[in-house]
């Protein structure tokens, strides 16, 4: 913005140089010096309109030289950034993609809104790969902006979630706007990964949830329910809520709530959770066990075998935890 002002400045001055300088020495009126100005610095050739003294010849170079080497510089800088912007946003494109084609173990973000834009902003935090479709230009500016990964186009089209790495992904979650769009999304991407894990949003309309599992979604989300409910809990038990707030999200206390899978590779296999050591070496809490066929197991007892394929549903400082999957 600025240079743009100093650059009309300039422009400006030229034209008054050169208005001011026909009239003080040929003595013509200010339109016919600005009629001489103009057509001296634009290079259009008209014919002059008054005869030029040997002064206003020499006055007549020095605008050209002055003038048309502005005007010349001018339109080379807007021509140079046409160019140049061009040439970075294919070039930024193409490595977006390739760096898209390069993800795994990943998830797809279907829709930037403000739903999109809190999952996003948590799978970053977590430093999860995710990519991200929308078709709004909008949105995919504040995408950018963000530094994520992001393909433009319908997240229903089945050329895009496959660009987006559909087969070699984690999980995709369904958010765009419109209920129907993400049906078509479920539809598109259980038809071409039978394997993988689907989240859908659900605006709560009546029967739509049935829908969305129908389609193909293993989760369905409605977050006007998941709000309500918590604003009832923050009523009702706002101690709970502000404990669990605590684990899932951080805070003061430095406690988190995390799931590690243990490996068939892993020390603790086969023991109990008194000789495993975790609560001895890392000083975390084993919350619950979710089995690999899907069995929960809240509050284990100390004589509770750990199996290969359990989710451990660990309470305790974040780094600890971190130190365990290590071990796992």
């Amino acid at each position: 913005m600025k240079k743009t002002l100093v650059g009309g400045l300039l422009f400006l001055s030229i034209i008054l140089f050169g208005t001011l300088g026909y009239f003080v020495i040929e003595g013509c009126s200010l339109l016919d010096g600005l009629f001489m100005t103009m057509i001296t610095i634009t290079t259009v050739g008209f014919s002059e309109v008054i005869p030029l003294s040997p002064n206003g010849k020499l006055f007549t170079m020095v605008l050209i030289l002055l003038g048309v080497g502005f005007v010349m510089f001018v339109f080379g800088k807007i021509t140079e950034a046409v160019v140049e912007g061009g040439l970075q946003m294919v070039y930024g494109r193409m490595h977006m993609n390739k760096k898209v084609a390069q993800l795994k173990n990943h998830y797809i973000v279907c829709g930037f809104g403000r739903i999109g834009r809190v999952i996003c902003k948590l799978l970053h935090e977590d430093n999860s790969l995710f990519v991200v479709i929308d078709n709004d230009p909008k949105e995919i500016k504040m995408i950018e902006e963000q530094g994520y990964l992001f393909l433009e186009g319908e997240a229903a089209n089945d050329e895009i979630l496959i660009r987006a790495g559909l087969k070699k992904a984690k999980g995709l979650i369904a958010v765009v706007s419109s209920d129907a769009d993400n049906v078509f999304i479920v539809l598109s991407a259980r038809g071409l990964n039978a394997d993988l894990f689907i989240m859908a949003r659900s605006s709560g309309t009546e029967g739509l949830e049935t829908k969305l599992l129908r389609a193909g979604a293993d989760k369905v989300i409605s977050p006007y329910y998941i709000g309500g409910c918590r604003m009832a809990q923050l009523l009702l038990r706002p101690t709970v809520t502000d404990f669990i707030d605590l684990t899932v999200h951080g805070g003061e206390l430095g406690l988190r709530l995390e799931e590690l899978v243990v490996h068939s590779n892993s020390q603790i296999v086969d023991n109990s959770l008194m000789d495993s050591g975790i609560r001895r070496n890392f000083d975390l809490i084993v919350v619950a066990i979710k089995r690999s066929k899907g069995d929960m197991i809240f509050n284990p007892n100390p004589h509770t075998k750990i199996k290969t394929g359990d989710t451990l549903v660990l309470l305790g400082q974040y780094e600890k935890i971190k130190e365990l999957e290590k071990e796992i």
